[in-house]
Order: C-alpha cells, then sequence, then structure tokens
C-alpha cells in the first residue's frame, strides 16, 4: 500500500479498465477499487500516491469518501470523476482541498498529465514532511541546556554573552554549543538557523 501509486476508486469497471490500462501504458502505477468502500478499508495514514475518485458510485458517494480522507487526516491529493450535472459539486471539492475534477468523457492524456502532477505533489509533501520529522527527532535528544543555548544562538548571541545570560562560564558554553551542533548536525549557527526555518 505505501508504493507511491494512483489509486483508481470506480464501481464502473469498464473505466476501472481503462482508467488503468492508461496509466500503465504511462508507466504510472495504479491499483483499482470497485467501490469508496473497499478503498477506506485499505487506506491507511501511509498509503501515498493519489485518489482518482468517482463522484457518484453505489454505496457510498466519491464525496463521502473525500470527506472521510480529510476528516482522517488525509494529504493525499484527489481527483474528481464527474458526469456533467456534477459539475458545482466538483468546484465545491476543489474548495474543500480536492487536486482537481474531470467531466466525463474524459481526456485521457490531460487526465494521466494531471495524474503524474499529483503524484508528484504528493512525493513533494512527503519529503517536506519527512524532514520537518526528522529535524524534531533531531531536537528531541537535545538537553535542557542544550535547547536553552540554541535558541540563543538562533536569537544571533555570542558565547559571551550567552555566558552571562545564563550564568555560566565561556568554556561551558562552548562545550554545549559544540554538542549541539553535533547533535543537530550542522557545523555553523547559520547552518542551524537554515534547518529550523519554518519553510521547512
Amino acid at each position: 500500500m505505501n508504493t507511491p501509486q494512483a489509486h483508481l476508486v470506480d464501481d464502473d469497471e469498464a473505466i476501472r479498465d481503462a482508467l488503468a490500462w492508461l496509466l500503465q501504458s504511462r508507466g504510472l502505477p495504479c491499483a483499482c477499487y470497485d467501490s469508496a468502500e473497499s478503498f477506506l478499508a485499505a487506506w491507511t495514514p501511509e498509503t501515498s500516491g493519489c485518489v482518482v475518485l468517482d463522484m457518484r458510485m453505489s454505496g457510498m458517494s466519491g464525496l463521502d469518501c473525500f470527506d472521510r480522507l480529510v476528516q482522517s487526516g488525509s494529504t493525499l491529493p484527489v481527483i474528481f470523476l464527474t458526469g456533467h450535472g456534477d459539475v458545482p459539486l466538483a468546484v465545491a471539492t476543489l474548495k474543500k482541498g480536492a487536486f482537481d475534477f474531470f467531466e466525463k468523457p474524459l481526456n485521457d492524456n490531460q487526465l494521466a498529465t494531471r495524474i503524474e502532477e499529483a503524484l508528484a505533489h504528493d512525493a513533494r509533501q512527503r519529503a517536506a514532511n519527512a524532514t520537518v520529522d526528522s529535524v524534531k527527532s533531531l531536537i528531541s535528544k537535545l538537553t535542557t541546556r542544550e535547547r536553552q543555548i540554541m535558541e540563543l544562538v538562533l536569537a544571533g548571541k555570542y558565547n559571551k554573552v550567552i555566558a552571562d545570560e545564563l550564568n555560566i562560564s565561556m568554556r561551558t558554553v562552548e562545550v554545549h554549543r559544540a554538542n549541539l551542533f553535533e547533535k543537530m548536525q550542522v557545523k555553523t549557527a547559520v547552518e542551524l538557523t537554515n534547518l529550523l526555518k519554518p519553510d521547512h
């Protein structure tokens, strides 16, 4: 399930087969589901790639499936397939965070290109989240004193000022600072600042 792939969810077997063939011809991995329920049963927070979701299906609708994914904290890009009458609904889903929608009959190449973009979007998002998680993991290894010194280093303060503020010797600051840099896997205050920028 963790292989990045397009998850095709449609209760029309002919459409599923056509989409799967289209994606395979482009070298894009995919998995097929005949209902929203079967996809949700297989979904986990680690599921990666994107979802191509038919808006109207017997059983749970694509919209309900989308809402369930959002409630579960899923960040998977979702591309809706809609019939003619569903366009206003589809526009509403874009406002709720869907990646895109396509009206049937589909333009195969446009859809395949958009699926490629959705897969790339998901990969970028996961890489960014992994960076944030790894930085959090590094910070969790710091002692309380190292965290104090990190805050002061990030504020641009020199060792002497840090020593005065914390009422410890310059030498102690230097030792903590060296340990801090080693644990955070950086060599300079500038690298540390870049690592901890909010956009990481």
